[in-house]
C-alpha cells in the first residue's frame, strides 16, 4: 500500500478520532479508506443511474399507462422466476 501524508481541519480530525474511539475503526487510515470506498460506491451508483436515464431518454416516450407498465414488469418477473 502507498503512504500519503494529509492534514485535517480540527473538526474533521475530531470526527475521525471519534470514529476510532467508538471502536468502529482501528486507525485513521481505516476511516479514510472507508470514506473513499463509500464515495466510489456513490459515484458508481450515480453513473449507473445516469446511464439508465440516458438509455430511457433514447428509447422515447412510452404511451402505456402506469398500470400497463406494472403489469408488464410483474409478468416479466413471474416469467423469470423472480416473483
Amino acid at each position: 500500500m502507498s503512504r500519503t501524508s494529509i492534514s485535517f481541519t480540527k473538526p474533521n480530525d475530531q470526527w475521525i478520532k471519534t470514529q476510532i474511539d467508538s471502536e468502529e475503526f482501528t486507525s485513521k487510515s481505516d476511516v479514510i479508506n472507508d470514506l473513499i470506498r463509500k464515495a466510489r460506491d456513490q459515484q458508481n451508483h450515480i453513473e449507473y443511474i445516469r446511464a439508465k436515464l440516458i438509455s430511457a431518454e433514447a428509447r422515447g416516450f412510452d404511451s402505456r399507462t402506469l398500470e400497463q407498465v406494472m403489469d408488464t414488469v410483474i409478468a416479466d418477473k413471474k416469467a423469470n422466476g423472480k416473483l
